[in-house]
C-alpha cells in the first residue's frame, strides 16, 4: 500500500516555472531609497568581509540577497554589474547595498570625475566647424 502526497495548496504567489515569487519591495521592506549612499551605476562595489564569514553571528540577520552581494562583491563589481548578477532591479539593489553601508560589510568606490575640455578647446572647435 503506498502513501499518497497531500495535496499542495494553490498560492497566488507561486509561479510555475520559477518557483515562489517574491515582490522586490519585500526585500526592501517597502523602502525605495538607500538608507546610505547615493550608489552610481558604475560606482564599484567591494566586500569588507570574506564571504566566509557570511554565516558568522553578525551576518545571520542579512537577507539571502545581502549573503549574495558580499559573496559577488568579493571581487570589485559595478552597481550596475551587481544588479544584472542578481536579476534585481537597480532600485531593490541600491537599498541593499545601501543596508551593507550602513553596517561596514562594503565599500563604495566612486568613479573618478570626468574631466571636460576646456572653455577655450570647445570655442576654438566651434570656430573651426562654422569656419569650414
Amino acid at each position: 500500500m503506498t502513501r499518497a502526497e497531500p495535496p499542495v495548496p494553490h498560492h497566488d504567489w507561486l509561479d510555475d516555472e520559477a518557483g515562489p515569487v517574491v515582490r522586490p519591495y519585500t526585500m526592501t521592506g517597502g523602502r525605495v531609497r538607500p538608507a546610505t549612499g547615493g550608489f552610481d551605476l558604475v560606482a564599484f562595489v567591494m566586500a569588507v568581509v570574506p564571504a566566509t564569514e557570511a554565516g558568522d553571528q553578525p551576518h545571520r540577520q542579512l537577507q539571502p540577497e545581502h549573503r549574495m552581494i558580499i559573496e559577488l562583491a568579493q571581487e570589485p563589481l559595478s552597481v550596475a554589474e551587481l544588479s544584472a548578477h542578481l536579476d534585481l532591479a537597480l532600485g531593490v539593489v541600491r537599498v541593499l547595498l545601501g543596508d551593507l553601508l550602513a553596517v561596514g560589510f562594503i565599500e563604495m568606490h566612486e568613479p573618478p570625475a570626468q574631466q571636460f575640455p576646456d572653455d577655450n578647446i570647445l570655442k576654438a572647435v566651434v570656430n573651426g566647424l562654422r569656419a569650414l
